[in-house]
């Protein structure tokens, strides 16, 4: 009886031990299939932000992100007209492979690779962002890349170099300048696993006060019979230069996707109209011909009325059938200047009323600040990476 009674006992325990062995073994994102799904993200740069200077660095804002919920990471691969990763394009271009305040000593530092590394490890998905994107330099008359081409700066109605908010500018339109911003996007797709590449309202972009380059002129003379009108704002005239720009984000979405058909194209433009009128970006064209997988508009407001009210605007421009390749942009932080908790909880309110599920951060500098706010609203309804994508 007492032999019956042990062999009992041992049964029971190897079952809970099979059991509790099962439960661990059970996938992290077992059941995720039935979650929502969402981008939850942040953009991660190195201005204003020490983080990608160091391996260490890098590794601890994977894990707030991990922390907060996050399942993608932008991060800037192009800035100040240089890579922040080691880049044959810019090796043979400047004979500079790399910012070199990255790795001040030499030792062979890339730190894209590194994060790549350490958010594919916690399955969240990178973007390199071409945050720079057309722009040649900021308070550098041009820099490095007008001092080797001339010939690619973008020129105003008086034939200076276009210059706004503190950037200079290549011209976007000229198809060299074109050809060298698809080489660096492309070698990124070429040589890392990211998960997808991101242009901002710098790509495709260009002030609508230039493209008075003689060759620009004189296709738009040959295309409708006038030389560009004075007024940088013409209608016909801001929308003949999107309209370029649109066939560049088409040609640009058809080269990454032949180099590599799962890599995601995203851009964030500036919210629309205003986007065209002053950058001449269109896109709602973008996402009529299909040359974009994720959206994420910068809405970027200080006030929860001007942050509704721009929100569903911008949603007014996406069609229903592609809501669920949009996702706004959220500023948290810029300069010293950052959102009270309460607009903070507002506008993540806002985004949900709009049937939202997620929202990308500018950028990461911010999150600590709001780490409660966001940990909590993301742990209270979890998501997945859309599939889709």
């Amino acid at each position: 009886m007492i032999r019956l009674w042990v062999f009992t006992l041992l049964l029971l325990w190897a079952h809970l031990c099979a059991a509790q062995v099962v439960s661990h073994q059970l996938p992290v994102n077992s059941g995720t299939e039935s979650l929502p799904e969402a981008v939850r993200g942040v953009w991660l740069t190195n201005v204003a932000s020490d983080v990608l200077y160091t391996r260490e660095g890098i590794e601890q804002a994977v894990e707030l992100c991990v922390e907060l919920g996050l399942n993608s990471i932008f991060v800037v691969t192009w800035n100040k007209g240089q890579t922040l990763y080691p880049s044959q394009v810019m090796q043979d271009f400047t004979g500079v492979a790399m910012d070199p305040e990255l790795d001040p000593k030499q030792r062979g530092r890339d730190p894209l690779q590194e994060l790549i590394d350490a958010a594919h490890r916690h399955n969240i998905k990178v973007f390199a962002w071409f945050e720079f994107g057309f722009a040649a330099s900021h308070g550098a008359q041009g820099g490095e890349l007008i001092r080797r081409k001339p010939h690619w700066a973008s020129l105003d109605v008086h034939g200076e170099l276009v210059t706004k908010n503190g950037f200079e500018w290549m011209n976007a339109l000229d198809p060299e300048v074109q050809a060298f911003m698809t080489s660096l996007v492309l070698e990124v797709v070429r040589n890392y696993d990211v998960d997808g590449i991101q242009g901002d309202d710098r790509l495709p972009a260009m002030p609508s006060e230039g493209g008075y380059n003689p060759g620009i002129a004189a296709a738009y003379r040959d295309e409708t019979g006038a030389l560009p009108p004075a007024d940088s704002k013409n209608p016909q005239w801001v929308q003949w230069r999107a309209n370029r720009l649109n066939q560049y984000a088409a040609a640009l979405y058809r080269a990454v996707k032949a180099e590599d058909p799962h890599t995601i194209v995203s851009f964030s433009p500036s919210v629309f109209p205003w986007s065209r009128e002053q950058y001449l970006q269109d896109w709602p064209s973008w996402l009529a011909q299909g040359s974009v997988d994720l959206l994420i508009p910068q809405v970027y407001r200080h006030q929860l009325d001007s942050y509704r009210n721009t929100l569903r605007e911008t949603l007014g421009y996406v069609p229903e059938a592609q809501r669920a390749s949009f996702a706004p942009g959220v500023l948290i932080k810029v300069g010293s200047t950052m959102p009270s908790q309460e607009l903070m909880r507002g506008m993540l309110a806002a985004n949900r009323e709009a049937g939202l599920l997620g929202e990308v951060f500018f950028f990461y500098e911010g999150l600590e600040h709001y780490r409660e706010i966001i940990r909590s609203s993301y742990a209270s309804q979890p998501v997945r990476f859309p599939e889709a994508l």
